[in-house]
């Protein structure tokens, strides 16, 4: 046995261990760990990385009996920021997070249970809450957390004493604990994981930077390029996959490819500050985690771990990271003095024992805190899993064995969605908007994030329709999408002059908006209501001749061959029948159509399409979102108002569109679809004629009582009409007969991706259903705790599934919940929905009775054409022939 100092910069890690074999090019045992003289010129794996997660990826690959793989790393194995993070295993997290790190856990546990020395431990974990606020925060998690089958249970201040001795409980509302969270050693779970693997037959190469990727790219080509070889200071391997795990280095080892890889993760500060030992052993303490102050406090062995998620955080390395990083770094003691003083106030013993060195042990974060992973849009079997976002041990073995399955088996064996990589654009990965960004991303994880309420602060306005301007001017409240700013509701209090309006303090309650988005709902049912939806994704679909029919029946399971001017809604399913995108198609042409897709699709759904889409098809796929803007124009007088800026007859039969004039501005397309299923119609426009049409509609419509209507008045009508959302009802996982649109799905085509899952799911089946959800009249929307998604669901007092979407109906008079409830072992019929069951929503601790439903209610509809016509007297109108 071999002895090895494992580098941390924080004493209490910086313990010998006794490891079997030693990473510097020496032979221990049966691994050998490669020199330059002996570099493998083939593998069929390369990871780049020799951190917790590269050496997590690789066990798990080895495991599955994948024994070519090579791992690499620039100095020596856990050398970089593996050994940084603060060890704690926090079960605590919204579920498919929370997936992942249970199988970290389990991991974890199951190695140590082995013999390997990881310093796991489950010492469980203390959420307090200082304000009432908070408090309701917890108690919704707890709600979702528990009915999932977390153990987790609320204590007062009392009960929390106990747990803790040491806390100064007396300005607590209470708080959750957690008896599952545990810690562990970070250092020794990467070393063994690296050992492991090297014993299960992954090649480990120190000392060995990668300098280029290169792949099979040709010019002009529509085919994805793949991975073929690397050169790195030690010589060329070829490859099949590629896996970036490179941590703070992941961005940048992303632009030495071509074409060059997406990575937007920053590095940002993240410091520790360790009490000297004291005379008891402290390990039975619980994890605290005080969310108000930013603070948690762990304990190793006779020591106190002090860390923080500031409110404002330091980002670092802004033009790249050095060679001699670690001698560069410096504890801040001013900026972590509010820490300090929280803890101390927390745990007052602190005040009494003396402190080590602050150490500043960096991390990388990612523009929205969630890991980043999966197969890359720029380059085939290129994957990615980095932005650990300060706490690398934590997400290691579930995202080791996520990327694993991914790999082997070429597709995401769980739910993925928040955390694929494909869910940036360019944007995301520019290096002042990641500065901008990361100081503030790292306090989000303890803030309070109130649903639809908690917009980010930094690195904004980068996106904006050509109405941006004029829409701040007239009270727009806005919220960002894929960098995209969009008016979430407006503020008719405000006038023009004013500084810019805002979104007011958060609340998990009836907000503070609610009477401007009743004002722009009872618009869309009475009037005319313009919702901008710019920031939808565009694509462009044609071929030189008409095959471009075929190719969109085969990735489309409705119908998609319809004549030019035709539109139709239609899903793209994967093989699993599930959801790869919900769209609208527009015929425009013979050989093209026009598709809108939702927001975050943008970089999906472009990878998603070329890969299924093959060469010999001659499909080209251009992305057009920022060529044009979308106006839904909507409500019963919104055709006769349209009519007097036009000259075109705008009565449609179905569903159709045409490219009409409206005032000055030539080739608008109009179609008669909104995404709200209100009356109305749908404006795709030339983004060099928005403002100009804009401003005509604002100015025709006074008289018809137009109103600017956001993105949250969009979702009230969405929700209340039982209308699916992309990325909270419609996913990977979710088919069309599970939401009610089966209609939309065309079995009798010849062939469509997907087909034979539908088929199978059609004849047999389902074990989950889309229900729409109605609050008992006992709940009280004025003062009430409201649901806003997550909340869990209840038939005859037995957990069914959970709430996905909510909004408050302003027509049916009730909250309205849309939620998905499901059965293992059995089929989810009309009848086990309706009959015989009592519903009930935990919202937050509180049982309220709910009544379910299949279909969306009946609402009543004032038609278009069931208005008195008449002509407002505006001046300055203009209509062109």
């Amino acid at each position: 046995m071999l002895s090895r100092r494992v580098w941390h910069p924080c004493s209490y890690w910086c313990t010998t261990h006794l490891l079997p074999f030693e990473l510097h090019g020496k032979t221990v045992g049966k691994h050998q760990y490669h020199s330059a003289a002996t570099i493998p010129s083939q593998a069929q794996v390369v990871i780049c990385g020799g951190g917790v997660v590269g050496n997590s990826i690789a066990y798990h690959l080895t495991l599955e009996g994948w024994k070519d793989v090579v791992v690499l790393d620039q100095a020596t194995i856990g050398s970089g920021t593996s050994h940084n993070g603060s060890g704690v295993l926090g079960l605590f997290k919204p579920i498919l997070e929370r997936q992942i790190i249970t199988h970290s856990v389990n991991l974890i546990k199951g190695l140590e249970q082995k013999g390997h020395q990881l310093g796991f431990r489950r010492c469980g974990s203390l959420n307090l809450a200082r304000t009432r606020e908070r408090a309701v925060s917890l108690k919704r998690r707890i709600a979702y957390t528990r009915a999932a089958g977390l153990d987790c249970e609320w204590l007062d201040r009392h009960e929390i004493l106990r747990m803790h001795p040491y806390l100064y409980s007396g300005d607590l509302e209470g708080g959750v604990w957690v008896p599952d969270d545990a810690v562990a050693n970070p250092a020794s779970v990467c070393q063994t994981l690296a050992h492991l693997a090297a014993a299960q037959g992954a090649t480990y190469v120190e000392n060995c930077a990668v300098q280029r990727l290169f792949t099979n790219e040709v010019p002009h080509s529509l085919v994805t390029p793949k991975v073929t070889h690397i050169e790195t200071s030690q010589g060329i391997i070829n490859c099949e996959y590629f896996v970036n795990a490179a941590g703070m280095w992941g961005r940048s080892l992303g632009e030495k490819s071509s074409p060059k890889v997406r990575v937007p993760a920053f590095p940002a500060e993240h410091f520790y500050l360790c009490t000297k030992p004291t005379m008891e052993a402290l390990d039975a303490l619980p994890v605290v985690r005080d969310y108000d102050s930013h603070m948690f406090c762990l304990t190793r062995g006779q020591q106190f771990i002090i860390g923080a998620f500031e409110h404002q955080a330091k980002p670092v390395f802004y033009e790249g990271i050095p060679l001699d990083w670690k001698e560069r770094l410096q504890g801040d003691e001013k900026h972590f003095q509010s820490v300090k003083e929280d803890a101390e106030h927390r745990l007052p013993l602190l005040k009494n024992i003396e402190y080590q060195s602050l150490i500043n042990a960096p991390d990388n974060f990612t523009p929205d805190g969630k890991w980043i992973l999966g197969e890359t849009p720029e380059i085939d079997n290129y994957f990615v899993a980095v932005g650990m976002n300060g706490n690398c041990l934590q997400g290691a073995g579930g995202v080791g064995k996520a990327i694993a399955e991914w790999i082997i088996y070429g597709t995401p064996l769980m739910a993925m969605l928040p955390f694929d990589v494909r869910r940036f654009i360019d944007l995301h990965n520019n290096r002042r908007y990641l500065k901008e960004r990361t100081k503030e991303v790292v306090g989000r994880h303890y803030d309070i994030l109130y649903p639809h309420q908690c917009e980010y602060r930094y690195a904004r306005k980068l996106r904006c329709s050509p109405m941006y301007s004029e829409q701040e001017a007239r009270g727009a409240v806005f919220g960002t999408r894929m960098g995209f700013e969009r008016p979430l509701y407006f503020d008719t209090s405000h006038t023009r002059g004013d500084p810019s309006a805002q979104m007011p303090p958060g609340t998990f309650r009836k907000p503070e908006f609610l009477d401007f988005v009743r004002e722009e709902y009872h618009a869309c049912k009475e009037g005319v209501g313009v919702i901008d939806l710019s920031s939808f994704t565009k694509m462009e679909i044609t071929t030189a001749g008409s095959q471009v029919v075929d190719a969109m029946q085969r990735l489309c399971s409705n119908d998609v061959n319809i004549p030019v001017g035709g539109v139709v809604h239609t899903g793209m399913q994967n093989e699993q029948g599930g959801y790869e995108n919900d769209c609208l198609l527009i015929r425009k042409s013979d050989n093209c159509f026009l598709m809108l897709a939702p927001t975050f699709q943008q970089t999906r759904i472009m990878d998603w399409m070329r890969r299924q889409i093959t060469a010999d098809a001659s499909v080209s796929i251009s992305d057009v979102t920022s060529m044009y803007t979308v106006l839904s124009v909507l409500g019963p007088k919104s055709k006769e108002m349209l009519s007097l800026m036009c000259n075109t007859e705008l009565t449609f039969l179905g569903y159709t569109a045409k490219e009409v004039n409206i005032a000055y501005a030539s080739g608008v397309h109009v179609l008669s679809f909104t995404h709200t299923g209100e009356p109305g119609y749908t404006l795709i426009i030339p983004s060099e004629y928005t403002l100009h049409v804009y401003g005509q509609l604002m100015k025709m419509g006074h008289d018809y009582g137009i109103r600017n209507v956001g993105m949250i008045t969009m979702r009230f009508l969405r929700v209340e009409k039982f209308i699916p959302f992309w990325a909270e009802e419609l996913d990977s996982n979710t088919t069309p007969f599970e939401v009610g649109r089966g209609y939309k799905v065309k079995l009798n085509k010849d062939y469509f991706i997907g087909k034979a899952a539908l088929m199978k799911q059609y004849n047999t089946g389902i074990q989950r259903r889309l229900v729409h959800f109605t609050l008992d009249d006992a709940f009280d929307f004025e003062t009430d705790i409201w649901p806003w998604g997550g909340e869990p669901i209840y038939r005859n007092n037995e957990y069914v599934g959970n709430i996905t979407s909510t909004a408050y109906g302003f027509t049916l008079g009730k909250m309205v919940c849309l939620g998905f409830v499901k059965r293992r072992d059995a089929y989810v019929t009309p009848e086990f929905v309706l009959e015989n069951a009592q519903y009930e929503i935990d919202i937050a601790g509180r049982r309220v009775k709910a009544y379910a439903s299949l279909l969306s209610p009946k609402l009543p509809v004032v038609q278009m054409d069931k208005i008195t016509s008449y002509r407002p007297k505006i001046r300055g109108i203009v209509t062109h022939k």
